[in-house]
């Protein structure tokens, strides 16, 4: 005769596959949790996500809520390695367009030096909100580095320099907030 598992040991066992493979579970993976960040939020770029997550240091033994800081962290990254091309172009170590000569290009490449800056600082807030498990606070803070880089955006369109020569940067930018954003709304 057959022995057959009983409900309880089903169910137990049913439980601990959940908690292996939820967002945010133990053993949640960039290919897991920016699936159901992507799920949850149309605009996130699962490819995009993965990608970046799947680079950290620390992604390998984060759960859902390291994941998500570790998506603020990447955010600084962002915002400094913008910030560092931006001063390579004022310092003339970079090409910068030609639309409308370099005097043009000089004033929002200024503005965006400010907001680059101040994004990099929402990021950092917003990895600190998220690791004091204040989850509006982080979601706030990377918000706001996404307006920043919209706002970059919007210095070089009124000086008339479009495409931005930091479309690229803005558009990471403006990604890495809304993935921190929706990684940090799969907190359990």
């Amino acid at each position: 005769m057959a022995m057959r598992p009983s409900w309880a040991r089903i169910l137990v066992a049913a439980a601990a596959i959940a908690a292996v493979v939820a967002p945010g579970g133990v053993d949640a993976t960039p290919e897991t949790t920016c699936r159901a960040a992507a799920d949850a939020d149309r605009r996130v770029d699962y490819g995009f996500c993965v990608s970046k997550l799947s680079q950290h240091h620390d992604s390998p033994d984060a759960d859902t809520w390291g994941l998500a800081k570790v998506a603020a962290d990447v955010g600084v990254l962002v915002a400094s390695n913008g910030l560092y091309d931006i001063k390579a172009m004022l310092a003339g170590k970079a090409p910068v367009p030609a639309a409308r000569g370099k005097k043009a290009v000089r004033g929002p490449l200024e503005r965006c030096e400010a907001l680059y800056d101040r994004m990099g600082s929402a990021f950092a807030e917003a990895y600190d909100g998220i690791d004091r498990r204040d989850y509006a606070t982080g979601k706030e803070k990377a918000l706001e580095a996404a307006s920043l880089a919209r706002r970059c955006g919007d210095a070089f369109a009124r000086a008339g320099v479009v495409p931005s020569p930091l479309a690229k940067q803005g558009a990471d930018s403006v990604q890495m907030a809304i993935i921190c954003t929706a990684v940090t709304s799969l907190i359990k």
